[in-house]
């Protein structure tokens, strides 16, 4: 079907980066509502159980083996379903599974018994095997994978992934229909979330195989075993419009009141805003002016998220002036974060200082957030970093450089690469720097390929754990785009996985080591911690939404009169 796309337009640039959000009306995660209906008058379900709501990004891909962003984790967090979902609490509840799973007293086996009454979108049955073979081939070097690394704790997969062993050896296998034993390598203490996580959710391998590299490019080219069947996808990267309809094949069916989630993507805020004035969006992201604009809104709504957003450069070339640590700290101290929170943001967004979020993780001991244990570790210092930037003209033997900064290009991605590209270029003399704002998908394409200086990125924790954040710098791995590397942070964050994963105040001070590492080293520039401000209509019911892994749940969702 031939869809018109959307056109963008707007008198007011404003921003919205899409790596990770989260928020509602009843939300279970600490956000800050305005709009929860507190009175006691009788709620009437509304006879149109279709929520429109507007994202920022086209989603890359529909695959499981392959999403790595937040737009598919939505759609795959609704259209699949694995052995556990995150519930309304954000803990992980039975979803696949007719109870929790059996553990071994080592942690390293688990056993689980699946639901027999799950199905497919097209009538036939989830098991055992849909498990294994999905997490077989996302570890399989063929499938080139970015979140097969997530996989490491399973027996045998890191040697999968290195090509060194063959898939049929990973650590899971189906003992029957609706019984599975998975091995792991190690004990794994977040290891319930991963198996929330999408990647960790079932495919059907007569599917995959049917179509081939064609697999997921469109939803006719998919079976779904979740609350929801995704429709109208037309093709990664490129389509604007697509909804998540009603699986009338799911398990749980009865408690799904949405007969249609319609997603559209719209870049502008503006135009989000134009539509959700005109009750033709009703779900919706600002920023910049705008979100101060509409903060005393009655349906204003600040969703925190446990999301950091940085500069990484790109050290892949031994040559590359980014190997220089006093020039990567002269770039950091250069930026003034509160200012960039506070004046170009103002969605909710708060200045960091490591590549760990705030509010996500608790010392086992004391309590304390890893935030405060792992202490300050950068600020905004005009005079540093000039004098880093002198050291580093020495050391470089230049007197000026020109480096370029890659990023996506929607309203706030434009505007923070445009305030940083402004603040180095006043601070550092002889330093000019230009700004790339282009498609998600190929920031994504770009970024992995190498192709940039430095890009903007960022990462939304896929658990609740300082290790969804320090795993991802670790020498090799895929997500490591700069390729900083430390043999010393190497070994902190494996201890932490490996020879600690059982002692919890031991490994806690393995990622506290690990993040004041890569910080000394300047490995990669904390820019902020994400926040997103949305306008979401009070008509909308328990909307879950979720700081860690996929941000919105519409299993639970409804709408009222």
């Amino acid at each position: 079907m031939q869809k018109k796309k959307l056109v963008y337009t707007g008198m007011v640039t404003l921003m919205s980066l899409a790596l990770v959000g989260c928020g509602g009306n009843k939300a279970t995660d600490k956000d800050v509502s305005k709009n929860d209906d507190k009175s006691d008058k009788k709620e009437v379900l509304a006879k149109d159980q279709v929520l429109k709501t507007n994202v920022t990004q086209e989603m890359p891909t529909a695959d499981i083996s392959l999403s790595t962003d937040v737009i598919s984790a939505v759609a795959l967090n609704n259209c699949y379903e694995g052995i556990y979902r995150l519930g309304k609490d954000s803990q992980p509840e039975l979803a696949g599974a007719t109870e929790k799973a059996e553990v071994s007293e080592d942690g390293k086996i688990y056993k689980v018994k699946l639901k027999e009454d799950a199905k497919w979108s097209d009538g036939k049955p989830v098991t055992a095997a849909d498990y294994v073979y999905s997490w077989q081939r996302t570890v399989d070097p063929k499938t080139a994978s970015e979140y097969a690394y997530l996989h490491g704790c399973v027996k045998n997969a890191e040697d999968i992934i290195a090509g060194k062993k063959d898939k049929s050896e990973l650590g899971i296998k189906a003992v029957s229909d609706y019984e599975l034993e998975i091995e792991l390598d190690r004990a794994t203490p977040y290891f319930d979330y991963l198996l929330a996580f999408s990647t960790f959710m079932p495919q059907r391998q007569d599917i995959v195989e049917k179509w081939g590299k064609d697999y997921a490019t469109t939803s006719e080219k998919s079976v779904y075993n979740g609350p929801f069947v995704l429709a109208e996808f037309d093709g990664p990267g490129t389509d604007t419009e697509w909804s998540y309809k009603k699986n009338d094949q799911y398990w749980d069916k009865k408690v799904v009141k949405l007969d249609e989630v319609k997603v559209s993507v719209v870049k502008e805020a503006s135009t989000s805003l134009n539509l959700y004035q005109d009750n033709k969006a009703e779900e919706i992201t600002l920023s910049g002016e705008l979100a101060q604009q509409m903060a005393n809104d009655p349906e204003y709504v600040i969703d925190k998220k446990a999301s950091v957003t940085w500069l990484e450069m790109n050290m892949r070339d031994e040559k590359s002036p980014f190997k220089n640590e006093n020039l990567r700290k002269a770039i950091a101290y250069s930026i003034d974060r509160k200012a960039l929170v506070n004046q170009i943001l103002g969605d909710g967004s708060v200045d960091v200082q490591g590549i760990v979020p705030a509010d996500m993780a608790k010392n086992p001991e004391s309590g304390q957030d890893f935030v405060k244990d792992s202490g300050k570790h950068l600020s905004y210092n005009e005079e540093k970093a000039k004098d880093y930037w002198e050291k580093a003209k020495k050391e470089l033997k230049v007197d000026s450089l020109k480096f370029d900064i890659l990023a996506s290009d929607t309203d706030s991605s434009k505007k923070v690469i445009e305030y940083i590209q402004g603040a180095i270029q006043d601070t550092l003399e002889g330093v000019k720097v230009t700004v790339s704002p282009v498609p998600f998908a190929v920031r994504l394409d770009r970024s992995n390929s190498g192709d940039f200086d430095t890009v903007l990125s960022g990462w939304n924790a896929d658990y609740a754990d300082p290790s969804s954040f320090t795993d991802l710098f670790v020498t090799g791995n895929s997500y490591n785009r700069g390729h900083y590397t430390s043999k010393d942070y190497d070994a902190k964050v494996k201890a932490s996985a490996v020879e600690h994963a059982t002692e919890p105040e031991k490994r806690w001070q393995d990622m506290v080591d690990a993040e004041k590492i890569i910080m000394d080293d300047m490995g990669v520039v904390p820019v902020y911690q994400k926040a997103e401000a949305h306008l979401r209509t009070a008509k909308v019911k328990d909307l879950v939404v979720h700081s860690t892994g996929a941000p919105f749940t519409y299993k639970w969702a409804y709408k009222v009169e």
